[in-house]
């Protein structure tokens, strides 16, 4: 799903960097330089790490098969997550449903692996860039906040207020554990 096409936004008014399971390795160069350049040249106001339901990368990592070459090096950060977390997806017995908590434990780590970028980091401190962790629900077309980032951290110290990510045309708007969108 286009990322204008669920925020109601034009081309232009994000600046968007996919791969397969919305994995965020240290190690990725790729993902790094995105990161360095949205964060420190564009100077972005808002990072949101999305994940959604039915991902085929999550129904992957939680197989015991090989999906084949490189992919399966690329899922590692992800079956690891699964290896981390068996007890609690070995709870799940509806396979949608586990499909969905890998989902978000994914995006949690991923929001943990941005929390610790330099370049995140210091915008975080200088500037007050906001990070956001959200899943995507492909069958309602709706947005969860899942409530980690920079958003959990006010929280914690009970600062109020809604995170708000504005574009020309839509915003994105974070409030108690819920995400919404309107059109401008």
């Amino acid at each position: 799903m286009p990322e204008t096409t669920i925020l109601g936004l034009q081309p232009g008014d994000v600046f968007v960097h996919r791969n397969i399971a919305n994995i965020i390795s240290p190690t990725d160069i790729n993902t790094s330089a995105v990161i360095e350049y949205a964060v420190a040249h564009l100077k972005v106001r808002h990072v949101v790490l999305c994940g959604h339901s039915s991902c085929g990368g999550a129904a992957a990592a939680l197989s015991d098969s090989r999906v084949g070459g490189v992919l399966d090096t690329w899922l590692t950060p992800l079956k690891a997550v699964r290896y981390q977390n068996a007890e609690e997806l070995a709870a799940i017995r509806d396979d949608h449903s586990r499909g969905i908590r890998i989902a978000e434990m994914n995006v949690e780590q991923g929001v943990r692996v941005l929390m610790s970028n330099w370049t995140v980091k210091e915008a975080v401190s200088d500037r007050g860039l906001q990070v956001h962790g959200c899943l995507f629900d492909i069958a309602s077309g709706r947005i969860r906040d899942l409530g980690i980032g920079t958003d959990a951290v006010s929280r914690s110290n009970g600062m109020p207020g809604d995170e708000v990510v504005r574009g020309r045309h839509a915003m994105l708007v974070f409030r108690d554990g819920n995400a919404t969108m309107g059109a401008r």
